[in-house]
């Protein structure tokens, strides 16, 4: 090898692997896309590798191609991480936090990301909602700096795993459908309404499901969906009934068609927290994060 990588080089293949696509990667990086193939090829040429698949478009990466992905997520990790530490030296934060967050923490992500923005004006904040287990394969690829989501031994692993609250649940149901409009409603009742629930690759649709298990009743849902939003509209519209979190629900505005019902018979709580690598130094911006959640050093 005649050079190692250069910086710009590794942001290219990241762009590249974000987009899928060399004419939108290269506008992203604000080259022409004859100037990024170039670059992609004598990066190739440099290694004596091929990492990238061609055909008539891209066709992912091969072998030594999604290694040094790997690679160059982590180098610009600490890039972003050593150009935060200067800027915190001369007095300010500012850079870059990329967040996932689990679809049931994203009020509370959002609450959390406004305070952070008021008191570190110069830092951005990316939030995206994604499964638990694509938060911790984030974290894994250095894809994300850190994570908001469930406490699941099998997919957070050796990652390090702070509480932040336990998530409570709730029947959210249009009042025609609801078992009473006030106080709460067993697991089973729930159960014998029409329910609009998250996918079954979501790890709340997983919780639910497994309390229904344990109750010993199986519903039939009406509608299932990856984003709670379609959920709600449901709601909304008076078709069908849904669970969600009481901090969820908390943050929304219900209209008087809409009844809250605390869920129980069994009461159930999981706990939600803050993901993110075991790794020295730590990025500013996580430290930053850790104490305006009021995460304890």
């Amino acid at each position: 090898m005649d050079r190692y990588p250069e910086l710009r080089d590794l942001q290219l293949l990241i762009a590249l692997a974000q987009r899928k696509h060399f004419t939108q990667a290269a506008a992203d990086c604000g080259i022409s896309q004859p100037a990024f193939s170039a670059r992609i090829r004598a990066l190739e040429d440099d290694l004596g590798v091929p990492i990238v698949r061609r055909g008539n478009k891209f066709l992912g990466f091969t072998r030594d191609g999604e290694l040094l992905l790997r690679w160059a997520r982590k180098i610009l990790n600490d890039a972003e991480g050593l150009r935060q530490d200067i800027e915190v030296s001369k007095g300010a934060l500012q850079g870059v936090l990329v967040l996932g967050v689990v679809p049931t923490a994203l009020p509370f992500a959002a609450s959390i990301a406004t305070t952070l923005r008021a008191r570190f004006a110069k830092l951005t904040i990316q939030i995206q909602s994604l499964t638990s287990a694509q938060i911790a394969r984030g974290l894994n690829e250095y894809a994300l700096h850190a994570g908001i989501t469930y406490q699941d031994e099998k997919e957070i692993g050796p990652l390090c795993f702070e509480p932040i609250y336990q998530e409570h649940y709730v029947l959210l149901t249009p009042i025609h459908l609801a078992p009473r409009i006030a106080g709460s409603a067993s697991w089973a009742e729930a159960a014998a309404l029409p329910l609009c629930l998250l996918s079954k690759d979501m790890r709340f649709r997983q919780i639910v499901d497994q309390v229904f298990s344990v109750t010993g009743v199986q519903p039939e849902p009406v509608m299932e969906t990856n984003a709670f939003t379609a959920a709600l509209a449901q709601v909304t519209n008076g078709s069908a009934a849904t669970i969600a979190p009481r901090k969820l629900v908390d943050s929304l505005f219900l209209d008087q068609n809409s009844v809250s019902l605390q869920l129980n018979d069994p009461m159930v709580e999981n706990t939600i927290g803050l993901a993110t690598l075991n790794v020295e130094p730590g990025l500013p911006a996580i430290l930053a994060l850790r104490e305006v959640i009021g995460i304890s050093s």
